[in-house]
């Protein structure tokens, strides 16, 4: 078993999933405080990362109180079900739009089966449904005691989804964003490097930049956990990069819709752009970091053009 766990401080830790079989792709977060709790699964196959990760920090996964999931897509909240298993005296926390479909999951699964089509069954089995009494809902504004000195806020933040809350955590003054304001590329050492994600079927920009707003200008949070990956002690710049990409994502994606072209056209100039940016930062093209980026291009292009077409034939 690999082994990736990081102590960020704050007694917060970051586990590694080994999502899509990459490192520093997808994380789980431990939140070691008198009601043990965990933000994110990430899909089935981190299971097994998050409990070696649990042993290593000697912690039980049978005292796991609380399993936060941002969001229900299935790279964060796939793994939920399979979790439970060795997590058997844990809540699973998710937002109210999301509750239904942690109980269900067929929509889920249909939904990520028309993304990724044959390498489904690789990537999510098994996405196993969590009893409904297993399942807590937080409104935009509630609260989670889970400590003496310790009240977790949770804010719906939509854009990239509408069924995505960040969570708030006021000893380390940071906050859990899933995937709201954008993807951190920790293959990158050299300087931070930021992108949106733009995934179907609910992107919405105005959505993504007020959330983005109210959680770095508003909430003047010092930390952001990231679903994908790690953590930034800089959130102006997170708000700096998203702000300057996102605008230039939906405008790539306009031009490709208006000529009638498909996803991979727009994730391939995207990418394009991408390139140049970070090889005037002295990235060579063949570094590792593309793998990734390509990748979550890919599913940023669907969601782009997903938007584009709601706009355009709705209004």
């Amino acid at each position: 078993m690999k082994k990736k766990t990081v102590d960020l401080g704050n007694r917060i830790y970051l586990i590694d999933g080994f999502d899509l079989g990459l490192p520093c792709r997808t994380g789980t977060y431990v939140i070691n405080d008198e009601s043990l709790t965990l933000v994110e699964t990430g899909p089935s196959m981190s299971v097994p990362y998050i409990v070696n990760g649990l042993r290593e920090l000697n912690l039980n996964p049978k005292d796991v109180q609380y399993i936060i999931v941002t969001h229900i897509h299935l790279d964060h909240s796939g793994g939920a079900g399979l979790l439970l298993q060795e997590c058997p005296n844990a809540k699973v926390i998710v937002h109210p739009r999301g509750a239904r479909h942690l109980a269900d999951p067929s929509r889920l699964i249909m939904g990520a089966k028309a993304v990724y089509g044959d390498d489904f069954e690789r990537l999510f089995d098994p996405i196993l449904p969590i009893p409904e009494e297993n399942l807590i809902i937080k409104e935009d504004g509630d609260t989670l005691k889970i400590g003496e000195k310790c009240e977790l806020t949770f804010y719906h933040t939509p854009g990239h989804a509408d069924h995505h809350f960040s969570i708030y955590d006021p000893i380390s003054n940071g906050i859990f964003t899933g995937d709201t304001v954008g993807v951190r590329y920790d293959q990158i050492k050299e300087f931070e490097f930021y992108l949106p994600s733009t995934s179907p079927n609910q992107f919405r920009p105005t959505e993504m930049l007020n959330s983005l707003n109210k959680i770095i200008k508003e909430l003047q949070v010092d930390y952001i956990f990231f679903g994908h990956f790690s953590v930034s002690s800089n959130p102006i710049e997170v708000f700096n990069q998203i702000s300057y990409w996102l605008p230039k994502f939906v405008e790539i994606g306009e031009n490709v819709y208006r000529k009638g072209q498909d996803h991979e056209q727009l994730s391939s100039e995207i990418l394009a752009v991408v390139q140049e940016t970070l090889q005037q930062k002295n990235v060579p093209l063949d570094h590792h970091v593309f793998e990734l980026i390509k990748l979550d291009l890919q599913v940023c292009s669907m969601g782009i053009l997903d938007y584009l077409r709601k706009k355009y034939t709705t209004n």
